[in-house]
């Protein structure tokens, strides 16, 4: 059950840093895609073994969530249908709301995983994307996949999704956001107001 519980403290930390709504890649090649999640993964390995407080853990997070990732396609992402009825105010400040959200809610996690580090391994190809592949290391647990699908689409190198062992951490966090909502009858900006200090 301990295991269980880290994995998805992994699952959901990891979401933190990059998921976004897949988008085909254009002129982006393996090896720009394994030197971008490389460098991800460097930053990641760093600030999870910095020492550094849970408050400084958070604003590096969040740092690195928009160095790497698409934060407009994510926050369109998250919010499924309901993104097409937002305006573009509500789109901008949800995106900055959920960025902020998602380094509170999963930096507090991370400091289970102090000694532990993640490792690129390939890059290749897949359909109209890339697939970077990583491995998990965690302190007294057997290693684990990690995947990341990279594109170009924005017109910056990014990674759009990322996968633990086959689940989609996009579309966990879709679900999640949807439930939070739902909740809300709707409001995105009662949402908004909400993620601003909740995680």
């Amino acid at each position: 059950m301990a295991n269980e519980i880290s994995r998805r403290a992994v699952l959901g930390g990891l979401s933190a840093l990059g998921v976004a709504a897949a988008t085909p890649a254009t002129s982006l090649t393996a090896d720009a895609a394994r030197d971008l999640i490389t460098q991800a993964v460097a930053d990641i390995n760093a600030v999870i073994n910095s020492g550094k407080s849970e408050s400084a853990m958070y604003r590096d997070f969040e740092a690195i969530f928009r160095r790497y990732a698409d934060v407009p396609t994510i926050a369109r992402s998250a919010l499924g249908p309901d993104a097409r009825s937002a305006s573009r105010a509500q789109l901008s400040a949800f995106a900055d709301a959920f960025t902020g959200y998602l380094a509170r809610k999963y930096g507090k996690r991370f400091r289970e995983f102090i000694g532990g580090s993640i490792t690129v391994r390939s890059a290749q190809p897949v359909k109209s994307f890339l697939e970077v592949r990583a491995t998990a290391d965690l302190p007294g647990q057997a290693p684990f996949a990690v995947t990341f699908l990279v594109s170009d689409r924005s017109g910056r190198d990014l990674f759009f999704d990322l996968l633990i062992e086959g689940i989609s951490l996009l579309k966990t966090e879709r679900t999640e956001i949807g439930a939070m909502l739902d909740q809300r009858r709707g409001d995105i900006d009662l949402l908004i107001r909400d993620l601003q200090t909740a995680g």
